[in-house]
């Protein structure tokens, strides 16, 4: 069985509570990645989207200043690296999200993401049902 951890990205790039939603845009233009996990001493706190920034930071008026602990999604799904890359795959469908932060003894050691599973040659089909799963959401909203 193949876990999260033969898939997952190490190398995650992520950005504290002190950071403004101004330079999390900056670093998502730069990395040319669409969410950005918040880490505090080590800790997953939240993870920052580009939706995020522009439902509550742009369309709510907020200045380029604002922390982004304001407009951070909170409400996390991980997942261990321990667990299976179906199990992510599914949690990715269940919830509809395409990056699965991975949490070990609470600090953030990797990021999963569907494409990360969709180019997996081990991969079943769980990948494909997921993506086409939040891929036929998205077109319907």
């Amino acid at each position: 069985m193949q876990t999260v951890r033969d898939v997952m990205t190490t190398n995650v790039e992520y950005c504290t509570p002190v950071d403004n939603v101004y330079e999390v845009a900056v670093k998502m233009r730069d990395l040319n990645v669409g969410a950005i996990p918040v880490v505090d001493h080590g800790r997953l706190i939240g993870m920052i989207t580009d939706r995020d920034l522009v439902v509550r930071g742009i369309a709510e008026k907020r200045p380029g200043s604002t922390q982004v602990t304001e407009v951070m999604s909170d409400q996390l799904i991980t997942v261990t690296p321990d667990a299976s890359v179906q199990e992510a795959a599914e949690q990715m469908a269940r919830h509809q999200i395409r990056r699965l932060p991975v949490v070990e003894n609470g600090q953030l050691v990797g990021i999963v993401s569907l494409g990360d599973l969709a180019t997996n040659r081990y991969s079943d089909e769980s990948a494909g049902r997921a993506l086409t799963e939040i891929s036929e959401r998205d077109f319907l909203h």
